[in-house]
């Protein structure tokens, strides 16, 4: 929604470049994490139309088949442990009615989060955050949702470091979830980084970096495969323009 919203407001600026640029700073400073906003302001401003690119990332965005195609390679009857309540785990594992799901919560989400599941019969697990190494323990899979996915690291919920570090010493796997607009070559996601650390409280965040070396998977459109391959799908350019703080 934020992806097709901000583009039909930036196509007020068709005709003004110098307002259009100034227009996806605003946006991108509201939005510091979501990379998929990074990925559409870096389309349009990258493009000889940028309402045609617009228009584009609008339409790839709605034909992610990211949840799908996770849904489609989760082994059967799989226990899956995913931090708080993130869009697109959560798309596929609506899918899913033979999958336990065990939600840590990170962000008082997770008994509404439970609720819904279970309405369409998925099994589900609220899991306080103390208890977050215990669910893991539990898991054969951590399913991390990446704000953004960059060729070192990536950028997910806080709590993530410490589910995927647990995985690595109890031999759970760590599925790292990027679907469209989420993969970011080195300079972008820099910014991004730059940008988000900046104005983040450490005890206080929502979001925190993991290393590759700590995940075992990656689902992009492309399905579930390693990072290398994921990141073959990088299509997110890069516009110095979004470097640069509003004002």
């Amino acid at each position: 929604m934020l992806v097709q919203e901000s583009a039909l407001a930036l196509s007020a600026f068709r005709d003004d470049p110098a307002g259009l640029v100034a227009a996806c700073r605003r946006i991108i400073d509201r939005h510091l994490t979501c990379s998929p906003l990074w990925w559409l302001c870096a389309r349009m401003l990258c493009a000889p139309d940028a309402m045609q690119e617009a228009r584009a990332a609008v339409t790839a965005i709605e034909s992610d088949p990211t949840a799908k195609l996770l849904a489609q390679a989760l082994p059967a009857d799989a226990s899956v442990v995913i931090i708080g309540w993130p869009e697109q785990a959560v798309g596929a594992l609506r899918r899913r009615g033979d999958v336990e799901v065990m939600i840590v919560d990170v962000d008082g989400e997770a008994d509404e989060a439970v609720r819904q599941l279970e309405r369409i019969d998925v099994d589900a697990t609220a899991v306080a955050a103390r208890n977050a190494a215990s669910a893991v323990a539990l898991a054969e899979i951590v399913i991390l949702d990446c704000f953004a996915l960059g060729p070192e690291t990536l950028l997910a919920p806080a709590g993530s470091l410490a589910a995927a570090a647990v995985a690595g010493h109890v031999g759970a796997e760590v599925w790292a979830l990027a679907g469209v607009g989420r993969l970011m070559p080195a300079s972008m996601f820099d910014a991004l980084v730059n940008r988000w650390s900046a104005s983040a409280e450490p005890l206080s965040t929502t979001a925190e970096i993991v290393p590759h070396e700590l995940v075992t998977h990656c689902a992009g459109v492309g399905g579930v495969g390693t990072l290398a391959e994921s990141l073959k799908a990088t299509d997110c350019p890069v516009a110095p323009e979004l470097f640069r703080l509003v004002g």
